[in-house]
Formats: structure tokens, sequence, C-alpha cells
């Protein structure tokens, strides 16, 4: 089953919507053949290792091992229960039920009509934190959201900026998390920012330190007083705008109408985001926003850096919102990852 969850990571944040699935098929104690799911549209896991295996009577004695339980619906491709039933294969051993409408426990219904036996809830808890944003999607009928803010050691996460000071990060972390936030960034569907941090720190939003797949932008800005030479519209990947602005217009922008000053206004963005079928959100700030979603309690995971300069005044960062789960040492900074526990369930996987 572990291996099933190293093979479904190799396509972390290409499979969106469907989940991230690997499949290991094992006759007489020994690997026969793997797959995984690489891109919605494309082979699922289950059916890439049955078609690897090139004696198909060896399926007849063989178990197949997979970390979902296996699609029972049509969709762009066949239901892979389908597929199980078909080779023959006599046992499967699933680590989490799939709890989408599309399936909900259908699939191993169909699997033990046809005479299979059917072994469920092995590594259930990291079967389920593997694929935490599609059942958050599914689950809680909105994104799984990660936050994430670098701040001073005296709490400040930007110095004080005069009025018509150029755009300009003031950098907290090193090279090495840099590269890594990145690589956080394209394991998710979409990146938000508030329209302070897009007129202070003009960022890309974007993947270009590791590779991998671009997420929507997104920009959060009740003015949308935004240049339209901000480095967030280039790139070709669409930006969504949520704004009180009706007139705002900018290049390779879908902008979003809405008010800002309704209570639940974090509660209907992630309706919103919910209804184009965005799974993950990864929120880079800045501090306003980060607070409307600590407030607000929906939000999943926290990565906070805290650098080692003192700035002694600045924008104050958010609190702490809870116990660290993990702390990781930079040379330039420290990590802390915080879990909500009342989103997370499987939060210690």
């Amino acid at each position: 089953m572990k291996q099933c969850f190293d093979l479904a990571l190799l396509a972390e944040g290409e499979t969106w919507p469907n989940p991230l699935v690997g499949s290991v098929i094992v006759h007489r104690n020994r690997v026969i053949a793997t797959g995984y799911h690489k891109r919605a549209g494309e082979a699922h896991a289950e059916k890439m290792a049955i078609e690897s295996v090139q004696e198909r009577d060896v399926l007849r004695e063989s178990i197949l091992y997979v970390n979902l339980e296996p699609c029972s619906h049509y969709g762009r491709t066949p239901p892979c229960a389908e597929a199980i039933i078909e080779a023959g294969i006599p046992v499967v051993v699933t680590g989490a039920t799939d709890t989408s409408s599309k399936v909900a426990g259908r699939g191993i219904e169909m699997l033990r009509r046809a005479g299979c036996k059917v072994i469920t809830g092995v590594c259930e808890d990291e079967a389920r934190n593997l694929n935490r944003r599609f059942f958050t999607f599914h689950e809680k009928g909105r994104p799984y959201v990660v936050l994430k803010w670098a701040m001073s050691r005296d709490h400040f996460i930007d110095l004080e900026r005069e009025p018509g000071t150029p755009p300009e990060i003031n950098w907290i972390t090193g090279e090495e998390e840099r590269v890594e936030v990145h690589r956080w960034r394209s394991a998710e569907a979409a990146i938000l920012a508030g329209g302070a941090t897009i007129r202070s720190d003009d960022p890309q939003l974007n993947v270009r330190l590791c590779g991998g797949p671009q997420p929507l932008k997104i920009v959060v800005s009740r003015s949308a007083e935004l240049s339209g030479k901000a480095r967030v519209f280039s790139g070709g990947r669409e930006v969504l705008l949520i704004t009180e602005n009706s007139r705002a217009s900018f290049p390779g922008t879908t902008t979003i109408v809405t008010q800002f000053d309704r209570e639940d206004f974090i509660e209907h963005l992630l309706s919103i985001l919910h209804e184009r079928e965005i799974q993950s959100l990864f929120v880079e700030g800045g501090g306003t926003i980060h607070n409307l979603f600590l407030s607000s309690g929906l939000w999943d995971e926290a990565r906070v850096f805290t650098g080692k300069m003192r700035w002694r005044k600045g924008l104050p960062a958010p609190a702490a919102p809870g116990p660290v789960a993990r702390r990781v040492e930079y040379e330039r900074s420290t990590l802390d990852i915080i879990y909500n526990k009342i989103n997370c369930s499987y939060w210690s996987s």
C-alpha cells in the first residue's frame, strides 16, 4: 500500500480534478505490475497496472492493491472496478473509500457482487491524507486551504512603506525556502493573493523555480486598483479577480463581482471556487487575507516561515493559529507547519 502512495505522488498537482491514485499487482508475493494515474482523461492506475501484465492468466491468482476505492462509473474512462472484474483478479486491497457522490462505495460493492474479495481500510489515515484535497472538496464542499506567510523574528510580514514606493519584495527567506514554496504551489489547483500584496510585492505567483503545473492565479481586491502591467497578469495563465469593482478589466482575467462586507465572505469565496471545481487553494497573503481565513476557521494547514532578522516595526503578522506539528530549520529561517485539527481528522498523518 505504501508503494501505491509513492506511485500516486508522482503525479501530485497533475491529476486535478481527479484524485491521486497508485496501484500495485502482486502474484505469489512478487510485484508483477504497477501503475499510477497521471492526469485527468488518461488511464487510471488500476487499468494501467493490469494492461502492463503480459501473461494475463496470472492475474487470476493475483492481488491488486490500490490506495483509493476503484471507480464504478463511466467518465472519460471506463470503470476500474469493471476492468478488475474482467481481468479475473480475485482479491483487491484498498486504502480509503471514495466518498465522492460518483462512487461512494459502489466500486467495492460492484467487486464483491462479482465474487471478488475486497479488503478495505488498509493504512486508511495515510490514504485519506494523501488525497486530503479530494476528500475536503467532496466532503466539506470547499477547496482544501493552505495558508503560507513569512515573518521577521519580531513578527512582521513586511516593512513599513511610504506612499508611492516602487513594488519590491522584502525577502525574509532564502533561495532554498523559495524553491520549496514553488514546489508547494505546483501541488495546488489555485494560488491566492490580496490586492495590497500585488501592489507592494508585484509577485508572479508561478512555479518558475521548480517547474510543474501552474496553479490558477486568484487576486482578491475590493477596489481592483491594480496596474495592468503587474506581473501576476503575465505568463498566459488565467487570472481570476474577485472584486467589488464591476468596471475592472485586466488582460487574461475573469472578473467576479461580489460584496466584501458580508460576514461569510471567506465561505462565499470558497463556494465560488468550489463551483469552479477548484479542489485546493494556496493562500500567500497578505495579512488581511490571512486573518480573514484564520478567523473564519476555514483553513486546513498553515506554513509559517520565521526569519532571523528583527524589523522592529512594520505590518504585523497573523497570530500563530495553533500548536506546531512539525518544524524545519533552514539557513535563513525556521518553518513551522500547523494543522487545523477541527478540519483535518487525519492531520497527524
